[in-house]
């Protein structure tokens, strides 16, 4: 459920709800009312939320599990690196 979603990223991102609810321009009980399923955010605020995680907001919905990685600025060399990096992550699981 989206609540799930939501805080497992706050809490990857080492947010606790207040610092994320100040990033976003809303309340802490906002934040809270997400992460328990009390309510669901605006598209506009989704949109946000979507930008501000670098995730797409079908991620948030739980629509396509599917995570990326900003990249846009970096070199053909430093994207290589990335990429080995993630390989031999994936490599050793």
């Amino acid at each position: 459920m989206f609540g799930d979603v939501i805080k497992k990223l706050r809490t990857a991102h080492n947010y606790s709800q207040v610092q994320l609810a100040e990033k976003l321009g809303v309340s802490k009980q906002t934040v809270s009312n997400w992460e328990n399923n009390n309510i669901l955010p605006s598209i506009d605020m989704l949109i946000r939320i979507s930008r501000f995680f670098s995730v797409s907001t079908d991620y948030l919905l739980e629509i396509d599990t599917r995570q990326y990685i900003e990249v846009t600025g970096l070199t053909e060399t430093e994207l290589t690196h990335i990429q080995q990096i993630i390989h031999d992550i994936l490599r050793k699981k």
